[in-house]
């Protein structure tokens, strides 16, 4: 009875951790991905059923009257057991990036599954595997660890394949993956020679929890990261942003029009306002914000420019999709770049172009102009600044940016938003 009381301890145990591994995976949010979230709860709740069913076993083991009882506990007990081998696989795959249909690994280790699921079911007719007598006592017969040997191989198989493509893991993921896969081969391996199936479950669910910890960890370093180069982008793009030599400008045509045409003064006051707000509202965000307001940004600096070039400036809008979302700062900054290479010596009129539409992956911004352009290799600051555009639209929202040469002169800049997952 001393056995029997440290097995329901253990089982316990188990039975905590497991409802443990579900509570952390569902309140804890992964940084942006919640098909890792989904999966850990599947797991941790995978292997509490699978804790279930070895209390149960303990339960029944001394009535002589739960055999039948017993015979299913061990059936479902296995079937789980089988498929927390097949979970590694899954996993290991999506953070590889890899299709399941191109794949070998997981058609190999479906076949294996297969394998083991039809002797499964022949154990339910035969002794050859294990059995249950009628008094409810549990026997394993000559041939079960050829009934294990499939899910050994599959786990050796995760194992593999989980080294081979280590160059394609964080340093955090592939020592998680191992920590997990390699404890419960062994274990998987024991229990093909001795009965262990507390042991196996036991240490499947411990290295689970120690897999779990490591790659939220690993979340939050990329988190925290994360949002340190979106505060250095946010600083860096303030400095291109505030340009004393624009406000100067401004300010000198605010000055002029006061005598030459008040109204119009009031006007481009108020444009100007506009501009300087918002410029200081979206220093202080953290989060994308609506095209509508880049847009209404975007206008109200074309307002200030355009009072200041007269009839040398030229915008066409064309813009009826502005259901998404950017990073604050995008659209006036593109549009500043085509103003500034755009405009010819000459003082012929710059025609500059902003049109949006809506595509099968989410939506794009293309800013185009009919001026000379800028060359790379003697003007680097609309480089930093569209660089600096183009990396705060890869972490925040995982848009690009692409810049190439306008067909009749000019400069096309195309940035593309995937739709949100939200």
């Amino acid at each position: 009875m001393t056995e029997l009381t440290v097995l329901f301890s253990v089982g316990g145990a188990l039975l905590v951790m497991m409802a443990l591994g579900i509570v952390l995976s569902a309140l804890i949010p992964f940084s942006s991905d919640r098909w890792s979230k989904r999966y850990f709860i599947t797991l941790f709740s995978l292997m509490f059923l699978c804790s279930v069913s070895c209390f149960l076993a303990l339960t029944f083991w001394y009535d002589p009257h739960m055999a039948a009882a017993n015979r299913v506990v061990y059936f479902f007990e296995s079937v789980l057991l089988s498929s927390l081998m097949v979970l590694p696989t899954v996993y290991l795959l999506h953070c590889c990036g890899e299709s399941f249909k191109s794949s070998a690994l997981p058609k190999a280790v479906a076949v294996l599954s297969a394998v083991f699921f039809a002797m499964l079911v022949a154990a339910q007719f035969t002794n050859a595997f294990y059995y249950v007598t009628p008094d409810n006592q549990y026997y394993r017969g000559p041939l079960f660890s050829l009934l294990v040997f499939p899910l050994v191989v599959i786990m050796i198989l995760n194992v593999a394949g989980t080294i081979r493509r280590r160059n394609k893991l964080s340093r955090r993921y592939y020592v998680a993956l191992l920590i997990y896969m390699v404890p419960m081969t062994a274990a998987i391996f024991v229990h093909s020679f001795i009965e262990a199936e507390l042991f196996v479950v036991f240490c499947m669910a411990l290295f689970a929890l120690i897999m779990y910890g490591l790659i939220i960890s690993d979340n939050v370093i990329q988190y925290t990261r994360q949002q340190r180069e979106i505060a250095n982008q946010r600083a860096d793009i303030m400095v291109l942003q505030m340009r004393p030599h624009f406000i100067c400008n401004t300010m000198m045509s605010i000055y002029y029009l006061c005598d030459q045409d008040p109204q119009k003064a009031k006007q481009v006051t108020l444009d100007f306002t506009t501009y300087l707000r918002r410029n200081f509202t979206a220093f202080a965000r953290e989060d994308t914000v609506s095209f509508t307001s880049e847009l209404e940004h975007t206008r109200a600096y074309l307002a200030v420019v355009q009072a200041q070039f007269e009839d040398s400036l030229f915008v066409a809008f064309d813009t009826p999709y502005t259901l998404f979302r950017v990073p604050p700062l995008t659209l006036q900054p593109i549009v500043e770049n085509a103003v500034k290479h755009g405009m010819r010596a000459s003082n012929e009129p710059t025609h500059i172009s902003i049109v949006t539409r809506q595509t099968d992956t989410g939506g794009e911004i293309i800013v185009e102009d009919d001026g000379p352009g800028f060359a790379p290799a003697n003007d680097n600051e609309p480089h930093i600044g569209l660089n600096n555009i183009r990396q705060r639209l890869e972490l925040m929202c995982g848009g690009t940016l692409t810049i190439t040469p306008r067909e009749g002169g000019g400069t096309s800049v195309k940035v593309t938003i995937p739709r949100s997952r939200r």
